[in-house]
């Protein structure tokens, strides 16, 4: 959901508020994502992107470009979702400049060696890529920042 940067008028995600509303199929809060300018017209956009497209491997889930299917907000951000097996790793490269969050929907994930549980989040700081591995069956969304 998008207002476009309009400001808010209710904190509780009014249909006024102005951040992008992100939701993973095990993670049971939101995402907010503040959009890059003021002003923007209003729009929402809403997709269902099947499991087995981010079974272990990321999916695009929003994008300022809206590619490859995904979602588009006014951000730049990268947004994927991505499901593991037990046993199962992946690495995403960041660019130079950019930056990473990875939150755990559900499970238990190790990222670039620090283990995180469900509701979890950490932000390498200062790497060229994100490692993320699995134990157990796990779910987490990987946002690539400028």
């Amino acid at each position: 959901m998008s207002s476009g940067g309009r400001r808010p008028s209710s904190r509780k995600g009014g249909h006024s508020d102005p951040r992008c509303r992100l939701a993973a199929s095990g993670f049971r809060g939101e995402i907010w994502i503040l959009p890059n300018a003021r002003d923007l017209p209003a729009s929402y956009e809403q997709r269902l992107f099947p499991v087995e497209e981010r079974r272990g491997r990321l999916q695009l889930l929003a994008a300022a470009d809206g590619r490859d299917g995904a979602v588009t907000i006014h951000q730049d951000v990268d947004l994927y979702g991505v499901l593991l097996d037990g046993g199962q790793q992946l690495r995403h490269e960041l660019r130079p400049g950019r930056h990473a969050w990875v939150q755990v929907a559900r499970g238990s994930v190790g990222v670039n060696g620090q283990t995180l549980g469900a509701g979890d989040g950490a932000a390498p700081s200062g790497e060229r890529a994100v490692e993320i591995s699995a134990r157990v069956p796990s779910e987490a969304l990987l946002f690539d920042l400028a």
